[in-house]
């Protein structure tokens, strides 16, 4: 009898012990197919280059995004109209609701340009301008007909401290976030893009917030679409035309667009001059292309390459008395200067970073108040290949990141 009830005991554990499994197995899977992507998202997100105080260093972080970070939903619905909608798609999408998310755009100052190596390649060099900031590169997948990519992002963006870098599991999970808020980066077809402010409004900063029967989208995701659907420079532009821009947090951007062909566009938004453009939903898209560009001036129209920095380029939008206005003009001419002196050729990729040295902010006049460079990336279109180096550590071989979107 006694043992009859032990073995009527072991079954009932055995039994017990078989059901918490169950539904340890069963919560596993149903997470897994909830957050499989994020979960894998996370896992693969390190820490490549630590924080330096002394020198304003962030951490630099690297994330490779798996699945389609739901863009495709994001289109269908037709974008969003300000940072408010994107935080919310963001949050009822990518982190299912468990954690409230913030997104920003302050006042940042770059330079860009576009040049051909010495072996033909075409090259997309840029810096990105501002203070004290820690940053993630991003890495997106082939997905859905859309492109791999590689992009920057500045986590501050997202609320992550910036003195104290990523810190615990909420963290990382706001770090999902990431693809929709990139300054700079380039696809696997070649194509580069950044996003830089352009100071419009005159004497206050005036958003442009078009307002037609278009789709919607903000700042930063006009770059992201740019990065997963553009095959060129010209579907680059088609992208742009189709939308209603919102830019974000009371400022004003404009954008620099080119292919591995060599070809370039600067998309601005305007309506009418500086002093007078303060209307937002007034402003209508101009496309300057680099091999169109003579009424810009006669440097670009002898040029084949294109910089842009923190001014609009359209002809008469600023009147004789507001030169002071044109943030990053000297830096402007600089770059012109240098590379009209090589008739837009660079011998490789770190000549072209040598190039975006010349305009650092610890060696170049501020005019914006951002204090250093926070990184400088040299995407090389023809090869897919990505250069990059964070705030000014162009001394540094420990500095220097090399990327390939072909691995």
């Amino acid at each position: 009898m006694e043992s009859t009830k032990k073995s009527t005991g072991k079954k009932v554990l055995v039994g017990i012990i078989a059901a918490i499994l169950a539904i340890i197995i069963f919560l596993s899977i149903a997470i897994f197919a909830t957050w499989g992507n994020e979960i894998r998202t996370l896992t693969s997100m390190e820490l490549i280059r630590v924080r330096n105080d002394e020198h304003l260093d962030g951490d630099v972080y690297m994330m490779k995004v798996k699945g389609d970070f739901y863009l495709d939903e994001f289109v269908a619905q037709g974008g969003v109209k300000s940072d408010t909608e994107l935080i919310n798609f963001i949050t009822n999408n990518i982190t299912k609701g468990i954690v409230d998310l913030s997104i920003s755009d302050p006042e940042i100052g770059c330079s860009a340009f576009t040049a051909t190596t010495d072996e033909g390649d075409v090259v997309f060099g840029r810096n990105y301008d501002f203070s004290k900031t820690n940053t993630c590169l991003v890495f997106t997948e082939a997905n859905k007909g859309r492109h791999a990519s590689f992009s920057t992002v500045d986590l501050q963006f997202l609320g992550i401290d910036v003195d104290t870098g990523v810190e615990g599991f909420m963290d990382k999970v706001t770090c999902l976030a990431a693809p929709y808020a990139p300054l700079d980066g380039v696809n696997d077809a070649g194509v580069s893009c950044g996003i830089f402010m352009s100071y419009q409004g005159g004497e206050e900063t005036v958003a442009t917030d078009q307002d037609t029967d278009k789709p919607d989208f903000t700042s930063t995701t006009l770059l992201r679409l740019i990065l997963d659907y553009a095959d060129d420079v010209d579907e680059a532009v088609e992208i742009a035309s189709s939308y209603d821009l919102h830019d974000s947090a009371k400022t004003s951007y404009h954008y620099m667009v080119a292919d591995a062909s060599g070809r370039s566009v600067i998309l601005e938004w305007v309506a009418k001059s500086d002093s007078t453009d303060n209307d937002g939903s007034a402003r209508e898209l101009k496309v300057v292309y680099n091999d169109n560009d003579s009424h810009i001036g006669t440097v670009e129209a002898d040029s084949s390459f294109q910089c842009i920095t923190n001014f609009i380029l359209q002809p008469d939008y600023y009147a004789e008395s507001e030169d002071d206005d044109k943030k990053g003009f000297d830096r402007y001419e600089r770059l012109y200067q240098e590379l009209t002196s090589t008739q837009g050729y660079v011998k490789d990729e770190k000549a072209a970073m040598d190039v975006l040295s010349i305009v650092g902010r610890r060696t170049w006049k501020n005019d914006d108040g951002n204090g250093c460079t926070v990184h400088s990336a040299v995407y090389n279109l023809t090869d897919k290949t990505i250069l990059w180096v964070p705030n000014e550590n162009y001394d540094d071989s420990t500095a220097y990141f090399e990327f390939s979107l072909d691995d």
